[in-house]
């Protein structure tokens, strides 16, 4: 994946879109909390800053990469 930019949240933002906790994100991903602060520091993942500097995630993407994930996962064949 590409590096992708931190943006920060701004109080006049207009954007509608539900934001999701690290926490909220690494339960979809099963995997720690940290995982995700992880993933956003490598760039694997974007956030969004908070003003008081607590990343949040935009729903819409962490729902495309899972299903981007799902897509790629072998499907059991008995």
């Amino acid at each position: 994946m590409e590096r992708v930019a931190h943006r920060f949240m701004s109080a006049q933002s207009t954007d509608s879109e539900t934001l999701l906790t690290p926490a909220e994100v690494a339960a979809l991903f099963r995997v720690d909390p940290k995982t995700v602060t992880r993933w956003a520091k490598a760039g694997k993942i974007s956030s969004i800053r908070t003003l008081g500097g607590h990343r949040r995630f935009r729903e819409t993407e962490i729902r495309g990469l899972l299903e981007v994930e799902a897509a790629q996962e072998p499907v059991d064949q008995a």
